[in-house]
This record gives structure tokens, sequence and C-alpha cells, in this order.
């Protein structure tokens, strides 16, 4: 099965207390498509400028990528800075120029319609309902979002959400959308929002799954060093939708394997600026991995 994933594809420029590295390959659907193409096919929309360079586009059929949706038009492509304080939990942005993603409309190739796995990545609510409106029935659609839109587009985002099959957000973010201070009772009222499966992010603490068999947390893979943690959310979501296009049998106990996949390709995220380390990772380096989490969390 193959996943469709939606999202800005960006140019990033991070500044730690240690490095600096311009222009890195990044946008939610980068990290998201190349954490899924551990496990499934991927199919990425998403818009560059004129100045995207080669190298990039190689890095994603080297993931076996299909590029097909992704539009190349004249100007500049969309340019992220940020700068991370020494705990790595804070950040600020420096620069934002939207370059042509301010007029990103994603279309999908005809090829792209019936794919069974839909991650609408961190994108406008407006445009995550457009894509479902091109699809033709597909099997699982996970929307992912963040405070922005529960800022300038809630309207939009909450019609959004009675379309989706998961809705993953972080705990701010959850407690922001529900007026709950309780990220339990936050999830819960998401789901009256229409989403089955809430999955709330807590960073280097993990996340939580809500879903109609109850309640399942995740723990987040202990890291001794964290370079950048540019992407760890996408990169998230894209290893567990990928998990989840090749499971079988119940939803929910594929959503909790994917959570475990999702958290472990995240750490290797962390472990490199933007995508240099998550491009590196072998599926065996994955597993050994997951292999070391889930023994750690036993009991």
């Amino acid at each position: 099965m193959s996943v469709l994933v939606v999202g800005s594809t960006a140019l990033d420029s991070i500044k730690t207390p240690k490095a600096e590295n311009p222009r890195l390959l990044g946008g939610s659907a980068s990290h998201a498509a190349v954490a899924a193409s551990f496990f499934a096919p991927v199919k990425l929309v998403g818009v560059v400028g004129d100045d995207f360079p080669r190298p990039y586009v190689q890095l994603y059929e080297r993931h076996g990528i299909d590029l097909a949706g992704l539009q190349r038009v004249t100007g500049q492509t969309f340019h992220w800075a940020g700068e991370y304080e020494v705990n790595m939990n804070n950040r600020r942005t420096l620069t934002t120029e939207l370059g042509v993603f301010a007029d990103f409309n994603p279309v999908l190739p005809d090829a792209y319609r019936r794919t069974p796995y839909v991650l609408l990545a961190n994108i406008a609510p407006s445009l995550q309902s457009h894509v479902l409106d091109q699809m033709q029935r597909p099997r699982f659609v996970i929307a992912d979002t963040m405070d922005l839109w529960l800022n300038i587009a809630l309207d939009d985002l909450l019609e959004l959400l009675k379309r989706v099959d998961a809705l993953v957000l972080n705990d701010s973010e959850a407690r922001q959308l529900t007026g709950e201070d309780n990220v339990v009772v936050a999830a819960r009222r998401i789901h009256q929002l229409g989403p089955r499966y809430v999955i709330v992010k807590k960073g280097e603490h993990g996340s939580l799954l809500s879903g109609p068999e109850g309640r399942f947390i995740c723990p987040a893979y202990p890291l001794e060093k964290v370079v950048d943690p540019t992407g760890a959310g996408d990169s998230f979501v894209g290893g567990l939708i990928g998990c989840l296009a090749t499971a079988r049998g119940s939803v929910e106990k594929a959503l909790r394997r994917g959570m475990v996949h999702g958290s472990v390709v995240a750490s290797f995220c962390c472990e490199g600026f933007g995508l240099k380390r998550t491009t590196k990772v072998t599926r065996d380096e994955i597993e050994d991995r997951v292999a070391r989490l889930q023994a750690m969390a036993r009991i």
C-alpha cells in the first residue's frame, strides 16, 4: 500500500549554539516523506522554486519517492531560518520567506487520487481539504496541524476534522483547540469534532494515542545528544503512516506499532541537522532501535 504525503517542501537555515547550517532540505512534506519511505512507497505533493538544488531532488529519488506531484515553478523556494537555545526545546524564527509556497495549490496527478493512505502534513487546513476533494475513497487519512492554524484558520480546521480518521497535534495545541488543560480530556473532546483517533505529541516525553479501544502511551527514544530537532514531529507522523500502510489486522494495533517506529525515526532525525542523519539510516538500524525501545518500555 502506498502513501500520499502533501505538505511544505522548503529550504531550512538552522542555527544552534554549536553550529549553523544554511539552506538544508526541509519542510513538513520532506521530513514525513523520507520517514514514510522506509516502510512503504511514497507519493509527494509540494512546490519548489527554480532555485531548488538538484541534489535534493536526487535525495528524494534515492528514497524511491514519486515526484510526479512535486510542482516546479519560477521563483524562490520557501525558506525558513530559525535559531535554537541551548536546551533545544526553545527556538525562535529568524526569517520566513514563503516564495512560491505562498501560491501553492496542490493538484494531484490522476495516479495519486486512489492512494489508500493519506498524510496531510502541516499546511493550511483549507489546502488539506482541497486535497481530500481530489481523493477517491482513501482508506485512512491522517492530518497534522499547528498553533498557527488554530489562530488564523480555526473554522477551516474544524471542517477538516469531520473528514479525517486521525489528527496529530502537540499537547499545547490540544489544549488550545479544546480549552482543556488535561490532554486526556482534550483528546476526548477532539473525538467529538470528528477524528476516531487522536495522537498527542509530547516531544521528548513521547506521545499519547486515544482511540475506540482506549489509550496507548508511546515513549520517545532516549538520546544522549540532540543535534537538531527540526522536523522530528514530521518524521514521527511520516514513520507512523508508512508503517500503518504495511500493516494488516486491527487499525489500532497498527497505529501503536506505527507510533513506536515513528518515534524511532524521529530520534534519528534529531541526531543530525535537517535530514542529514535520517537519509543515512537503514531499515535494519530502525528495527534495531525499535527493539531497544520496546525492551526499555517493557514491564
